[in-house]
């Protein structure tokens, strides 16, 4: 099933690059009552992702932070190395939004937002998708029809339903 507007986002533990190494990050505890925007890409350094998905969102970081977002989090069916070196690369660590990996696609599962695309070489990946959660709730969900656009998904259009 498909996490929707009202769920509770599953407890989930993803990963993070931290001082001595992979990090495990336990997701509902950054969740607990705390307004978290949480978004999710096919792919660390995929044309979409890379050029459009995450810039929105460094753009955008400070506008959120003016209405009450306490965290931004990118999430990907990427390693924590990948992660680390994808979010130095597009700016959006030094912006402060926060890099997890799904390696495994747990989490991606978990929430019924997974696809493949084999011709790609993208086995499990997640689709894309914005959404707000506010004390581990879901108050926005926006998913895009097709992995290779982000127009409901960006910074911009999330801001705006906020």
């Amino acid at each position: 099933m498909t996490i929707t507007k009202g769920d509770t986002v599953p407890a989930s533990t993803l990963v993070a690059m931290g001082a001595d190494g992979p990090a495990p990050v336990d997701l509902a505890t950054k969740l607990a009552g705390r307004k978290v925007v949480i978004f999710a890409v096919p792919g660390a350094f995929t044309p979409t992702c890379h050029s459009a998905h995450v810039p929105s969102f460094v753009r955008t970081k400070s506008d959120f932070d003016a209405k009450g977002v306490d965290e931004i989090i990118c999430v990907s069916v990427n390693d924590p190395f990948v992660m680390k070196s994808w979010g130095e690369a597009t700016g959006a660590t030094e912006a402060g939004i926060t890099m997890l990996g799904d390696p495994e696609a747990t989490f991606t599962k978990a929430i019924g937002m997974e696809f493949s695309a084999p011709p790609a070489g993208l086995i499990d990946r997640s689709k894309r998708y914005a959404m707000v959660v506010e004390d581990g709730t879901v108050t926005v969900m926006q998913a895009e029809e097709n992995p290779g656009t982000c127009e409901v998904s960006g910074g911009e259009a999330l801001l705006a339903s906020l």
